[in-house]
């Protein structure tokens, strides 16, 4: 990597500095404070994104952008990411690139996890010593040394301090990890209740387990009648290993997995536009037999990205959306959202929201039948509609109609006012591309040898809307 970082730092969501780490001492030491200015009250209207006062929002129609990832203010380039309300960042005098930047930031946080096993404002301030010790090594004098969670074990000498009552989410039956490879070992519940993912890589867990997920996020856009447009599948299989002693690993997929396009043929194949694999990773079989080896290295890694472009599978959920002019003052927005999913599973933390028009004054809501577990929430000042849906069961329909009282009567561009309408949401134990583990074989070292292995699939929304026009 050739990057050449003047400070790192992070802050916490007031704003207060958390980590600072000055490598070059060639930016003044205020950086912190014009960051956070800019990043609180980014105004795009002003040179360099300026900082909005009260004046300018309501110049701005009271709305409050976000900063963009990346930004220069007085020859200084400021690049940050944000990770459990945490802001990661990173200056530089230097022209870098900006995927880069973003790059490292997550390769640091993804690495600050792996040791403190919980990143939060509580593990930072209790752990400096160690985050300090860790940023020594990972980048020297503004130059990226190393970012490998296990080729840095043997120059981190601090042990990580736990964090005390940190609450970790019990997995739902249909959203833990699962047993469902079917080889020995792998008997058992169909959830397991533990924090082991939470452990850090420095700590030596009791238990030889190694945690799988498959990992797809779609990115799609419907329009008004429900039709796909397009959609983009950006899938990952992620693995978290707390094996004793980095044994060999065999993992194998579906054998009617199929890569590249021009190698399509019939109708019950996967399909993947293009895949690459972590560097541990031996993919010498992959072509003939779906087999990838490895020794899985310390900590969360992502064994294998692949990419799926098409509009032939089942989406999960299907919006439809219709808008009514009940009076000059008055229009109704009818929502009805359909998972397209089996019954067996469910989504959490389903939401859409979609804005509503400027000249906008009130807003009610009317829930479907059955609507346990439902809320919604409206932005006054961001003109925004919130449906909130706690648990989402499959082959189910629900429907939400917002009223919308107007100050002024509606025009004939109302529609283009209102949407496009964005969901997001996540669905354990489901994939849509049809990716599936087929076994996972760890090497015997000895007849006691026998490691738990846990594997789930997952399906989260990345850019998941629905047009109204």
């Amino acid at each position: 990597m050739s990057a050449i970082i003047s400070q790192f730092f992070i802050l916490s969501p007031r704003g207060d500095k958390i980590i600072d780490k000055d490598y070059r001492f060639d930016i003044i030491r205020t950086t912190d404070e014009i960051f956070f200015r800019k990043y609180k009250f980014w105004d795009p209207t002003a040179p360099n994104g300026g900082s909005s006062t009260s004046t300018d929002r309501r110049r701005l129609g009271g709305v409050t952008y976000e900063a963009p990832p990346f930004f220069n203010v007085e020859g200084v380039n400021y690049t940050y990411v944000k990770r459990n309300n945490l802001l990661f960042v990173l200056t530089t005098r230097h022209n870098c690139s900006p995927s880069l930047l973003v790059e490292i930031l997550q390769r640091v946080t993804k690495l600050l996890k792996d040791y403190l096993a919980v990143l939060n404002e509580d593990s930072l301030r209790k752990n400096f010593t160690l985050v300090y010790e860790i940023l020594d090594e990972v980048i020297d004098f503004g130059y990226i040394q190393e970012t490998s969670t296990e080729k840095l074990r043997p120059y981190i000498f601090n042990e990580p301090i736990a964090v005390e009552n940190v609450v970790v989410a019990k997995p739902v039956s249909s959203g833990g990890w699962t047993s469902k490879l079917g080889i020995p070992g792998m008997s058992g519940p169909r959830t397991k209740n533990q924090t082991a993912s939470n452990m850090s890589v420095a700590e030596k867990s009791e238990k030889n387990e190694i945690f799988v997920d498959v990992l797809e996020k779609l990115n799609a856009v419907f329009a008004a009648g429900g039709r796909v447009l397009s959609c983009v599948v950006d899938g990952q299989i992620v693995m978290k290993s707390f094996l004793a002693g980095s044994p060999a690993l065999k993992l194998a997929l579906n054998e009617d997995l199929l890569v590249g396009k021009e190698n399509k043929r019939g109708y019950s194949t996967t399909y993947l536009d293009d895949c690459n694999f972590h560097e541990c990773v031996n993919y010498d079989s992959f072509e003939t037999e779906r087999l990838l080896q490895f020794h899985p290295p310390d900590g969360e890694f992502s064994v294998m990205n692949y990419r799926v472009t098409s509009t032939e599978f089942t989406l999960p959920f299907k919006v439809e959306p219709y808008v009514e002019t009940i009076s000059p003052y008055k229009v109704e927005v009818t929502l009805r959202i359909r998972a397209d999913f089996p019954a067996r599973v469910h989504a959490v933390n389903t939401s859409a929201k979609f804005p509503v028009p400027k000249n906008a004054t009130n807003v009610t809501v009317e829930f479907g039948v059955g609507a346990l577990g439902q809320t919604y929430e409206y932005d006054q000042t961001g003109k925004m509609v919130t449906w909130n849906i706690k648990k989402f069961d499959g082959a189910t329909e629900h429907m939400m109609k917002t009223r919308v009282s107007l100050s002024s009567p509606a025009s004939g561009n109302l529609k283009k006012e209102i949407g496009p309408i964005t969901m997001t949401f996540e669905i354990p134990n489901h994939g849509v591309t049809g990716v599936a583990i087929r076994f996972l074989k760890i090497e015997e070292r000895s007849k006691s040898y026998n490691p738990s292995r846990w594997v789930r699939n997952i399906t989260q929304a990345n850019s998941y809307t629905c047009r109204v026009v």
